[in-house]
């Protein structure tokens, strides 16, 4: 086989070739794959050693079919790495309901599409109703019972918890413990005949179609001990947001969402041309969700070890605690995605920050920089950076 014939049978395709390193890949391949993933086939020259696997798609993992919607996850048995966080990725339909249930876990949640009702009772009696839209926020603390229903144009949205063994399809559910529970036993519980339970499900429901729910005044039932002390509910993009030239930070934590006391999260948006910045976060590790656009991080594990991994909509990345890493939009749209972590608050630190607050000479000797370099550190943090003509773009030469 010659050259030539290798050059006109691979026009078009990706190569695993940087900088004459490498060589043709003839063999059998997934192409779209690798087009999906530049960085993986040609990995940039920063890239070195043995960082395991930090990205997975809720596209390669079981989707769970129901009447009335759809559900599928992202847990340790999908990305091994992501042992503190898992994620569910669930839909219902006008009416669709997530069953009356609880966790062992806490839930923090943000709708993506559409609108749904939820409802609650806490461990004093208290109870919690409540319509959510896109980019509200929802969390239940651990064993706290709820439900979920798609209103009117059905909905999406994404449920995070505090633990990567974490599965959705193994929860505590009203409708599994009553087909488990001999009805001479719940007649004595609620206090009625036995035939009342003639038709109750024989196994766990998980997500049924239901009625659509009238107006959420309709369906408010009056508590003798009043509401949760603390709602259930943070409405995310009417909040004010952290804005640099590069893009917006919202973070949502124990600060200013209270009962979330469990997990913390950054909604980020990298303008086209920008970067999450150079940065590292040093109480917890880093589960990401991709909602929007295309984009590339780069994490280093410290010894020489860096990997890096496109993302796109529907992508989990995950970061161990305190690597440093940085994510680029690599698209012409802004970035969107979810910053995670199984803690009651937001944390991380900036590579810029914390070098502008060090004595100036420590810095120069150490990193033998230049006087250009010293005089741009900034002591403010920008979680988003882009400075003109210093901006990541899409290359040919995909070792850069």
């Amino acid at each position: 086989m010659t050259h030539r014939y290798k050059q006109a049978s691979t026009e078009g395709i990706p190569q695993p070739i940087r900088n004459g390193e490498g060589w043709w890949d003839l063999g059998p391949r997934d192409v779209l794959r690798d087009l999906e993933n530049p960085d993986l086939l040609v990995p940039p020259t920063t890239d070195n050693g043995t960082l395991p696997n930090l990205k997975f798609s809720f596209s390669d993992t079981y989707m769970q079919l129901n009447q009335g919607g759809w559900s599928r996850e992202v847990t340790v048995r999908q990305l091994p790495v992501a042992t503190t966080l898992a994620g569910v990725n669930m839909a219902l339909t006008p009416g669709g309901v997530r069953e009356l249930h609880w966790h062992q876990q806490a839930e923090w949640a943000i709708m993506l599409v559409g609108r749904a009702r939820i409802t609650s009772v806490d461990q004093n009696g208290s109870n919690f109703i409540a319509d959510v839209g896109v980019g509200d926020l929802w969390y239940f603390p651990p064993g706290i019972p709820h439900s979920i229903q798609g209103l009117e144009e059905g909905c999406e949205f994404l449920l995070v918890f505090d633990d990567g063994s974490f599965s959705d399809l193994n929860t505590l559910s009203i409708s599994d413990w009553f087909a488990h529970t001999p009805k001479d036993v719940l007649s004595a519980n609620f206090g009625v005949p036995e035939g009342s339970f003639a038709h109750i499900p024989d196994k766990q429901v998980y997500i049924f179609q239901g009625t659509i729910p009238g107006p959420v005044e309709s369906q408010q039932v009056p508590d003798p001990y009043g509401t949760v002390p603390k709602t259930f509910t943070h409405r995310l993009l009417a909040q004010e947001p952290i804005v640099t030239p590069g893009g917006t930070v919202r973070i949502a934590d124990s600060t200013n969402f209270p009962i979330a006391t469990n997990i913390a999260a950054a909604l980020v948006e990298v303008k086209a041309g920008g970067m999450r910045e150079l940065h590292w976060h040093p109480n917890e590790d880093e589960w990401q969700y991709y909602i929007s656009g295309t984009g590339r991080m780069t994490v280093f594990g410290g010894n020489g070890i860096a990997r890096t991994f496109d993302c796109r909509a529907g992508d989990v990345g995950y970061v161990p605690r305190a690597f440093g890493h940085y994510i680029q939009n690599t698209g012409s749209q802004s970035l969107w995605f979810l910053e995670m972590f199984r803690s009651n608050r937001f944390e991380d630190v900036s590579l810029n920050q914390w070098m502008a607050l060090t004595p100036h000479q420590l810095a120069q000797e150490n990193l033998h920089a230049g006087p250009e370099l010293m005089d741009a550190l900034r002591e403010e943090k920008w979680p988003v950076v882009k400075y003109p003509g210093f901006s990541y773009y899409p290359k040919a030469d995909n070792g850069l």
